[in-house]
Formats: C-alpha cells, structure tokens, sequence
C-alpha cells in the first residue's frame, strides 16, 4: 500500500542534522520522517494540515498511486469527520503522540468506519502526531503499520514522546513560511465550513435525538456507550435508531455510512 521508505541514516543526531538542514526547502517531510523512524518504525505516513472546521488539507503521503483513491481521496471526502483522532483534534486541539486505543470509542472495530474505510486500507495499527501552530492550525502525522506488522509498543511511543519537542519545533519553523501556508489553504480547503456536519445529517428527516444518535452510531459508539453519552437506557437508543433507519430508508450502519458520504459530497440529499 505504502511505497518503501526506509531510514537512510545509521544515527539519530545524524538525521536530526539533514531534518534541521531541510528545514524550509521541500525534502523536509521525508527528511524528519527518516529522523522519526529512527526513534520508531513505521512504514504509512498520511500529513493533513487542520484548521477547525475546514475540510483537511493534504500535505504528504506516501501511498501507492494504485490506491489513493481508496486510501487519500476518500478521506478527505468526508470520512475524515468520523476518524477518532480527527474527532480529537477538535474537543482538545492537543499537541501529542496518540494511539488508536486512546481516542476511539469502545467498539471501534465494529463501527461502520473501520469496516466501511479503516479496515480497508489494511493498518494493523495507527499513532496521530498532532503539533499546533503559531497559526492557529495543527499538523496531523498519521503513522501506520499494515497487517504483517506488529503493533505499535509502549517503548514506541515513549520514543515518539521523547522527541515530541524537537519534532513540532522543526515542523513549526518549517510550516512557519507564510508563502506555504497560504498556497496550502488556496489549494486544499474547500470554501464551505462543515463544522456540523453530522449534527445537521438528516435535518430534513429526523429529530434532534434521532440525529444525535446517528452521529454517535456513525462514530464507532455501541448501544451502551451512546446510552451513557446522552444519559438515557439503552432501549431507548434502539427505539430511535430503528425510527431513523426508517425515516432514512435504510436497515444497517453500512448504509447509513454510505448515505452520509454521499450528503457529504452534495450526490444526495438527506
């Protein structure tokens, strides 16, 4: 999936030194990539630029060309709203090294989003690297590991936070340069502010709860973790997920993550 990219250093001070040299020129992603992989290894790397509420902005990646569809369009076509680091980027807006386990919600692995487009583009694991800006803007470093890999450790990440320091303070000098960061808005953000987007899915058809409800059903969250969330019994979840399934004409979360794609991207209307 990923195309190889492999550490060309034999020391960490070495790669620091070509990842403070690169700084400002266009070899610096994939040069502070190889000084990262020398404190863990990873062979996926997907960069967004994130700014509130706006569509993501895509800066790096080194996926295959047979498979960004799959993997980059996609994402960034909305399923980006329901990705558990993005959803964390926006309640705390963190500097931070986080895992998939911190941040998901507890039935991630049987949530629509990790069948419907995190199952597919075959991670075993993921680590977010997320660096707030002097502009108000945040970096987000999606790292991962494919399926015939080992997760990642707890030494892995110790390493990522150990180093967490120097790596935002070479990103935020690098990312500091006016001219990059406004042909990155010109070009990536879309016009639109989708700050809502799942509170207003489904406006037209359901209730404030049954809408509510879709949008925890959407991000992962089983029967009783949404019971929990908003503080009502588990049958009563049923009841209004059952009525706006109805109300949507659908019968399954497949098909309600489909639907809310295909709202997102202005094919229909709901």
């Amino acid at each position: 999936m990923y195309r190889s990219d492999g550490p060309k250093y034999e020391t960490v001070e070495d790669a620091l030194a070509s990842a403070i040299t690169a700084v400002g020129t266009a070899a610096f992603v994939p040069t502070v990539l190889d000084y990262l992989r020398l404190n863990a290894s990873f062979r996926g790397c997907f960069l967004t630029l994130l700014q509130g509420a706006r569509r993501p902005v895509h800066v790096f990646d080194n996926v295959r060309a047979e498979r960004r569809s799959e993997v980059i369009e996609r994402y960034l076509d909305g399923a980006y709203l329901l990705d558990p680091f993005y959803v964390a980027y926006r309640q705390s807006a963190p500097c931070a090294v986080l895992q998939i386990k911190d941040v998901a919600p507890d039935r991630f692995q049987q949530s629509t989003y990790f069948k419907q487009y995190y199952g597919t583009i075959l991670l075993r694991d993921e680590l977010a690297i997320l660096i707030d800006l002097p502009t108000g803007r945040h970096l987000f470093y999606s790292l991962g590991r494919l399926r015939d890999e080992t997760r990642f450790s707890a030494r892995d990440v110790a390493n990522l936070r150990r180093v967490l320091p120097v790596f935002a303070a070479l990103n935020r000098r690098h990312f500091a340069n006016e001219s990059y960061g406004a042909s990155a808005t010109e070009d990536g953000i879309a016009p639109e502010e989708i700050d809502a987007a799942l509170e207003k899915f489904g406006t037209e058809k359901l209730t404030d709860r049954e809408r509510e409800i879709a949008g925890l059903i959407l991000r992962g969250h089983s029967t009783k973790s949404i019971a929990r969330t908003i503080s009502i019994s588990p049958g009563t979840v049923k009841i209004h997920r059952k009525n706006a399934y109805r109300k949507l004409n659908i019968s399954s979360q497949s098909e309600l993550f489909s639907l809310f794609l295909n709202a997102l991207s202005g094919r229909d209307e709901v």
